[in-house]
């Protein structure tokens, strides 16, 4: 792994160059260099610079991953002053769940003022199958990544549900993860339409009962839409 970061940055700074300079300029195997450059390859970071040679130059992928970075550094600034609102309007706490990888993370809080609250660490994961994020993001997912985040397709009770989550726009778990809990979270959209994370509603389920849903999902759904720069890509 180091030898390929080492690979990367020497193509970084000399493109376009090719496996014997860039062996020279690390003083190493030229085989251990081509072995980095074919990872590199095979995975998106380079390719092959314009002209009769094969030397190598940077994709647009090092471009791309700055813009989400940025995008979701910008998003959370962004969902601060609507997860403060959330709280205020609901009295309960209010939540930024951001994709990473195979999971959900909790990127930012807004915790009740309630002693007895539902309030998560930042960092804490939110499981994609029974959490409310989960539940909000998989259905505008392609089958694809619905298996890769699950491990497996939705069985049948799951699809139903992530049907219902497309129909009304977000999703309502109560237990799940935690008991005696219910969220309420609704998918934020990329401009291109892909679904980035979630903003949700925790609570005591005594508290955030039944008769509270349609009050609070309205909400949160409404900061949602505030928060996306696009519109679910067609499925």
């Amino acid at each position: 792994m180091i030898r390929v970061l080492e690979v990367f940055e020497a193509i970084a700074a000399h493109q376009p160059v090719g496996v014997s300079a860039l062996a020279r300029l690390l003083d190493a195997d030229k085989k251990a260099a081509q072995r980095a450059i074919v990872t590199l390859a095979e995975t998106g970071w380079i390719g092959v610079a314009p002209g009769p040679t094969t030397c190598r130059e940077l994709t647009a992928h090092i471009f791309a991953l700055a813009c989400m970075a940025h995008g979701k550094s910008d998003l959370r600034a962004r969902a601060k002053k609507e997860l403060d609102t959330l709280r205020d309007k609901t009295g309960e706490t209010a939540l930024l769940t951001l994709a990473d990888n195979r999971n959900f993370v909790v990127a930012d809080i807004a915790e009740s003022r309630h002693i007895l609250n539902a309030s998560p660490n930042i960092g804490t994961i939110a499981s994609p199958s029974n959490s409310a994020t989960g539940r909000a993001v998989l259905p505008f997912l392609s089958p694809e990544k619905q298996i890769a985040m699950l491990g497996t397709a939705p069985g049948k009770e799951l699809a139903e549900q992530f049907e219902a989550t497309r129909l009304r726009g977000y999703a309502i778990v109560v237990g799940g993860p935690m008991e005696g809990v219910t969220s309420i979270a609704a998918p934020i959209f990329e401009i291109d339409g892909r679904p980035i994370g979630s903003i949700v509603v925790a609570g005591p389920t005594e508290r955030l009962s039944h008769q509270h849903h349609a009050t609070v999902s309205s909400l949160v759904s409404e900061a949602a839409r505030k928060l996306s720069r696009g519109l679910p890509a067609a499925s």
